[in-house]
């Protein structure tokens, strides 16, 4: 994909297996958001091509797909809703199952009292809650949500999350672009990582935190924390330390060289990376774990 005569994303291929949660990750300017807007047909791609089923997808198939943008898409002079009813009809709904199924879902996410209510007059997480809601009206088979959760509170997060949960559990597939590493963990079956436009690490979480260290071993200490082929000093407090392990090493060969430098270990913990540890050694901390 190229904008200007610059390449934005290149050589990337990826499958999202039916019936699972996928994380498409990357920092800010990492290429996301124009890649699932290139395979939507937003953006006319240089090259390439979205395959569901098998098949390459057209806007007409759209019906079988629901799409959560990161900037939010609604009438905001209209009541809330009057653009969920109107939604719906684009969506293949009559006017009234739109209107009944807008209102199901308002109050299942604490929104009835707003149904009448300006959509301009709502704040952000409320708007994002209408959008999500008309993103999944007509139960899609394939979910693509950028940055669901922006703007949302832990509680309201907490909801969506259920709500995702739930279209998931009744057979559709979710690609979701976030920065919320803990939602990943929760929810992702696999992921992807981009950095410069190219795919950095792709798998399952396993595989991924595989590929960048393993195993992170936690040590609180009195003494001083030596250094050691075997491992590099992630973390170093006080009485603290974070070792990555450096290849295949047996952890408890790490404590009796701790022991036999004289350091004084009062635990020892190990542990895989997280993804917000593998996130800041790929892109570094300077990034921002926000909308891209």
């Amino acid at each position: 994909m190229d904008f200007a005569g610059t390449t934005v994303v290149e050589d990337l291929s990826f499958d999202v297996k039916r019936g699972e949660t996928f994380g498409f990750l990357g920092s800010n300017g990492s290429g996301k958001t124009t890649t699932l807007r290139a395979l939507l047909g937003i953006y006319l791609p240089t090259a390439g091509v979205l395959h569901i089923d098998g098949r390459p997808f057209t806007p007409e198939a759209g019906s079988r797909l629901g799409y959560l943008p990161e900037e939010r898409g609604l009438y905001k002079k209209e009541s809330v809703l009057t653009v969920m009813t109107y939604f719906g009809e684009l969506k293949g709904l009559s006017k009234k199952a739109a209107a009944s199924w807008s209102m199901n879902y308002l109050e299942r996410v604490g929104m009835a009292d707003k149904a009448k209510a300006r959509v301009d007059k709502l704040s952000g997480g409320q708007q994002q809650k209408v959008q999500l809601g008309v993103t999944i009206m007509n139960d899609p088979e394939l979910l693509i949500l950028d940055e669901p959760t922006k703007g949302f509170d832990p509680v309201n997060r907490r909801l969506l999350m259920d709500i995702i949960e739930e279209q998931k559990r009744a057979g559709a597939t979710v690609l979701m672009v976030t920065h919320q590493m803990e939602e990943v963990e929760r929810l992702c079956d696999r992921v992807i990582l981009l950095k410069g436009g190219r795919a950095e690490a792709y798998g399952t979480i396993p595989e991924v935190q595989n590929q960048y260290g393993g195993t992170m071993i936690r040590v609180g200490y009195s003494g001083e924390i030596p250094e050691s082929p075997h491992y590099e000093i992630s973390l170093r407090d006080r009485n603290y330390a974070e070792l990555t392990l450096i290849g295949t090493v047996d952890e408890a060969l790490i404590l009796r060289d701790l022991v036999g430098a004289g350091v004084l270990v009062r635990s020892f913990t190990t542990s895989k990376l997280s993804l917000e540890e593998i996130f800041v050694s790929v892109y570094g901390e300077q990034n921002e774990m926000v909308g891209a």
